[in-house]
């Protein structure tokens, strides 16, 4: 069972641009742990259970599929709380992002990411989306706020990327044009963000070591916190998560998280779950995104996941969702 959580100040903007559209409170909370007691009791962060409860009424309420886009570019430096203050105070953009991978769990601990820089480009890959968010809605938030944080540290909202979907291109796509400009493509095989190398070394106007100091050191401590609050479960599935196409042993996940492999069992036996168990659930998430691309062939998938023989891979998919290769490609 999952305890990731999302920052209060996402949602209470969420729930204020519902409002605004003239939505009822009452029916954006409903199903959620502070429905009966409102908004003044919702912490510092919430579950995402609730967070994804949220989302499932707003979109209802307001009939609009663009609602992650528009969330996202509600998303400013001051919406990202310590992290927004951290990356202000950076000297370039390279610290920006080497600050989001060490922290972006403060943000949204269900998204999982890689960095590289390949010749002259840097990629920034989506490994994985919050589980239980719709994977348009998912993407859509982090895009937006992506660019609407960039451009705000360089203070340049003219500011475009290349950007991939790793779905069909939505009815709202002239949005998506208007937002993120003509650098977008749908269908892709993942979630990718590009740009050319020397971004990185953008000098930002609000750079203060000292203060970058600080802020890291408190972003430490909550992440610290935030860990140490996570089942061990919860810190399998992110580490599974990240080593996508490696799946490491039983053991060796015991050791990265520094357990000897019986209490890592043990462990795991009192939150009633098992390491093959949350193997499985990661290598479903992965295949169905791969399975998403219907230009990937099914034999390159089932390799990508640990299978050598593809009818083996059929069998362990439907055995995992329930649902055939084939049935996720048609729909």
């Amino acid at each position: 069972m999952s305890n990731t959580t999302t920052p209060a100040q996402y949602i209470l903007i969420l729930i204020d641009m519902v409002e605004q559209l003239g939505c009822d409170q009452k029916e954006l909370l409903a199903g959620t742990s502070f429905a009966s007691t409102g908004i003044t009791t919702i912490g510092a962060r919430i579950p995402d259970a609730d967070f994804n409860q949220l989302v499932a009424n707003a979109q209802r309420l307001t009939g609009d599929p663009a609602l992650g886009l528009k969330l996202g570019l509600r998303l400013n430096l001051s919406a990202h709380a310590v992290l927004g203050q951290a990356f202000m105070t950076c000297t370039d953009l390279a610290q920006v992002f080497e600050l989001f991978l060490k922290y972006n769990h403060l943000l949204a601990s269900g998204l999982h990411f890689e960095f590289e820089t390949v010749d002259e480009e840097s990629i920034l890959t989506v490994v994985s989306t919050p589980e239980d968010t719709p994977v348009e809605f998912g993407y859509e938030l982090f895009y937006g706020a992506l660019i609407n944080t960039l451009r705000g540290l360089l203070n340049t909202p003219e500011l475009l990327l290349r950007m991939e979907f790793p779905y069909p291109e939505p009815g709202h796509a002239a949005l998506y044009y208007e937002v993120f400009g003509s650098d977008i493509h749908f269908d892709t095989p993942q979630g990718r963000i590009l740009f050319q190398r020397d971004l990185l070394g953008t000098p930002l106007p609000s750079s203060n070591p000292v203060l970058r100091n600080l802020y890291e050191a408190e972003c430490a401590r909550l992440l610290a916190d935030l860990e140490e609050e996570a089942s061990v479960a919860e810190r399998t599935l992110r580490l599974l998560r990240k080593l996508e196409g490696q799946y490491p042993q039983m053991p060796q996940i015991a050791a990265m998280l520094n357990l000897s492999p019986r209490t890592y069992r043990r462990r795991l036996d009192e939150e009633q779950q098992s390491f093959q168990r949350l193997l499985d659930q990661v290598r479903a998430e992965h295949a169905t995104r791969h399975l998403q691309n219907k230009r990937l062939p099914l034999s390159s998938i089932a390799y990508m996941v640990g299978f050598t023989d593809t009818s083996n891979f059929r069998r362990a998919y439907r055995k995992w969702t329930g649902r055939t290769p084939r049935d996720v490609r048609r729909s």
